[in-house]
């Protein structure tokens, strides 16, 4: 990559913009393409130039960063585009395998491919845990580093495998996802029953440095094929019972702890077939049998 600090982003969503605003908060000269034309009109009023089509976006620099809503995007927006001696880093979020179809596809007419995957705090990229997952060849990922590593705080690089970071993103949005409605369902039930809402967000806000401690010892715990002997598992589904009265009585959809339960009963039950523990990480990684 040159020294020449200038480059494209295609895709205005919310994390396209916080991406330009980052760029152009550092130095660089962004042009800019997106499909609907406020957007672009407003990103344009920040100092971005804004292009007509998508291929004269991609036409206007050597490095191309996407934020689209997934890959399938990718391919409508760029098929105009002459992509040769173009580096593309597709910051779209997807399935590992079709980050690595997608780096087929751009290859194939020509252009060079990293796959990256935003773990941010929504759209803070410069908030201190914020994190960009990069994978593709190391000698492209090093030639463009310096433009990635004013992204964000913390860069990773995962390696030449284009799905890896497509791959380590979407665990970590699986454990995010269970994570947020599990919070909100925490809040309904203090809501539902006329308590403290505020104390009780202020509470599990000071429970969360534990969570990096839980991370670590039921993540080894996985890694040595899961958690738990048959006291623990009955010990489990009996808890989440207790969680599902707590929000019922109040009126708060249980559904998500009955999730939860289901697998501890499937842990039981499979435990008693087999007649050694089987943890749920083994019902979860489909090798209980």
């Amino acid at each position: 990559m040159s020294d020449k600090r200038s480059v494209t982003v295609i895709g205005l969503g919310p994390m396209g913009r916080a991406t330009v605003k980052v760029l152009l908060d550092a130095g660089y000269d962004v042009t800019v393409w997106n499909r609907t034309r406020p957007k672009l009109d407003a990103i344009a009023e920040l100092g971005a130039e804004p292009a007509d089509t998508a291929a004269e976006a991609v036409a206007a620099n050597d490095t191309v960063l996407l934020s689209l809503i997934d890959y399938g995007a990718m391919y409508g927006v760029l098929e105009q585009a002459d992509l040769t001696g173009k580096t593309v880093v597709n910051l779209s979020s997807d399935s590992p395998e079709k980050a690595r179809k997608g780096a087929e596809w751009v290859a194939e007419r020509g252009g060079a491919f990293l796959t990256g995957a935003y773990m941010t705090q929504s759209d803070d990229l410069k908030h201190a845990t914020s994190r960009l997952y990069v994978s593709g060849p190391e000698n492209l990922y090093e030639a463009h580093r310096a433009l990635l590593e004013v992204l964000v705080p913390g860069l990773e690089y995962l390696g030449a495998d284009y799905g890896m970071a497509q791959l380590y993103y979407q665990a970590g949005l699986a454990q995010f996802h269970a994570f947020l409605n599990a919070l909100e369902q925490a809040v309904a039930i203090i809501d539902g029953a006329g308590a403290d809402v505020d104390k009780y967000i202020e509470l599990a806000s000071q429970t969360a440095d534990g969570y990096r401690d839980f991370t670590l010892y039921f993540g080894a715990a996985a890694k040595q094929g899961g958690w738990g002997d048959v006291a623990n598992f009955k010990m489990m589904h009996a808890g989440a019972q207790h969680v599902i009265d707590a929000a019922e009585e109040v009126g708060v959809d249980a559904t998500l702890t009955r999730t939860i339960q289901g697998f501890y009963q499937r842990a039981l039950e499979a435990s008693e077939k087999t007649g050694s523990p089987v943890p749920v990480y083994r019902i979860l990684r489909g090798s209980a049998a």
